[in-house]
């Protein structure tokens, strides 16, 4: 995880409720594209300050300490430290970044140049520099930062001095002074939705008051190709969209929103949603990973079974109308003397069976045989996937045959019979004789 830290900064004209608060990231440098070179492509530790975020004070900010530039790493990587101003641009999500340590969010941070358009000509043009932050809750963020040109400090009277890997001006604490000038945001980088179902995929954007949008394309790609699916373009007003999906033009030029909303959703649907937002010299784009789950259909028959002597029967699960295709299917067995379902593995599948609408089905098969199973016994289709929070569980029951009952009940009141008359039998035999008539005159007289 990448600590946040945060410090405060003074301002001249306090709004009521707000504070402003400097928040600190550390990030990786990655040297690439138009730019110098200066680590070959490799990373190197790197540290963005932005500076005077207005952020709520909700009584939690009191014991934070102002952000100050150490002059005292010696080591042989020192972090280069970006210090951008937010003036010209609101960053989104400030109060999640100023928290995220202590909410438990991890954050990464990365720092490239930026190469898509270069100003200016001589040894150090003005510099671009695309920061994309990223926190675990799905939270993106893109600031294109721009750094001051040789000649513009050479105007102003100061002396140029160039970082000692970049060759851009730096200030005099060794750091580079930028300002953010382009930022976009989304509020999840993947999502998940159902057949049939709308889903809102979130792209929000800010320009400084010396830019203005050009245009907006949504794309998507999947499985190696891509395709617009919407298009707009400001100074035309020309605008071009695939069926099902909206763009509310009105809010995209008014409040920077260029959230798309995609409609009863297929399986076609699926794949990587990139938002690309435009100017006349810059770019800044967010990828947005949909996921299309459909959770399956389960359902076992017969419900209840019974067998007849030196009989094989066969249980079937059907599991139909799930998406993506991965789908595990296991069969288990209970019994009243087991103290836990036993796993089977004795099954079978059909072959996996797509529908129009892109679906998948498949038939597992569990044969029992009355020479190796005794009944009463339950058997129990389990079905796990994707779509699926837990597991399906449907189960059918075996049950003891009616007439097997019949001959036990038969053979109980025999065996019952038989004892009772043994029974009054041999206590008849056991008690003694009663005299005659006879030997009671006789002993009389």
């Amino acid at each position: 995880m990448l600590p946040v830290l945060a410090g405060t900064v003074e301002d001249p004209t306090p709004v009521p409720g707000l504070r402003k608060v400097d928040i600190v990231l550390d990030c990786s440098y990655v040297g690439e594209g138009g730019l110098p070179r200066a680590f070959g492509g490799s990373q190197h530790p790197a540290t963005l300050v932005l500076r005077g975020l207005s952020i709520t004070d909700d009584g939690t900010l009191g014991d934070v300490t102002d952000y100050e530039i150490s002059q005292e790493d010696h080591s042989s990587s020192p972090p280069i430290i970006f210090e951008a101003s937010v003036q010209l641009v609101s960053i989104p999500y400030a109060e999640v970044l100023l928290h995220a340590d202590c909410n438990g969010e991890e954050v990464s941070c990365e720092l490239s140049p930026y190469s898509f358009q270069q100003e200016g000509d001589g040894l150090c043009p003005a510099s671009w520099f695309l920061a994309t932050i990223q926190l675990s809750s799905g939270i993106s963020i893109a600031l294109l930062l721009r750094g001051p040109s040789c000649s513009s400090q050479k105007e102003e009277g100061h002396d140029v001095t160039l970082h000692p890997k970049l060759r851009i001006p730096m200030s005099k604490e060794g750091t580079l002074l930028m300002t953010v000038e382009f930022q976009s945001s989304s509020n999840n980088t993947s999502l998940r939705t159902r057949l049939g179902s709308s889903i809102i995929l979130d792209c929000h954007f800010a320009l400084a008051p010396s830019f203005i949008l050009s245009s907006l394309e949504w794309r998507r790609q999947h499985r190696g190709r891509g395709r617009s699916i919407f298009r707009y373009h400001v100074e035309n007003a020309d605008l071009t969209a695939q069926p099902k999906v909206h763009v509310d033009v009105e809010q995209l030029l008014q409040n920077g929103d260029a959230t798309l909303t995609l409609q009863e959703t297929a399986v076609d649907d699926e794949g990587t949603y990139i938002c690309l937002v435009s100017t006349a010299q810059h770019q800044v784009q967010h990828n947005i990973q949909l996921v299309v789950a459909e959770p399956p259909r389960v359902r076992v028959f017969p419900t209840e079974v019974s067998f007849k002597r030196d009989e094989t029967i066969t249980l079937t699960c059907i599991i139909a109308g799930y998406y993506p295709l991965d789908v595990s299917v296991t069969w288990t067995q209970k019994t009243p003397k087991d103290e836990v379902e036993i796993n089977l593995s004795n099954t079978r599948f059909s072959s996996h069976r797509q529908s129009q609408d892109g679906t998948y089905s498949v038939t597992s098969y569990l044969s029992i045989s009355s020479a190796t199973v005794q009944a009463p016994a339950t058997y129990t289709c389990h079905v796990s996937h994707v779509a699926l929070e837990a597991p399906i569980s449907i189960s059918t029951h075996l049950m003891v045959p009616e007439r097997m009952e019949m001959e036990g009940l038969v053979g109980g009141a025999i065996a019952t019979a038989i004892f009772v008359f043994v029974l009054f039998v041999v206590l008849r035999r056991k008690r003694p004789a009663e005299p005659m008539p006879e030997q009671l005159l006789t002993s009389s007289e």
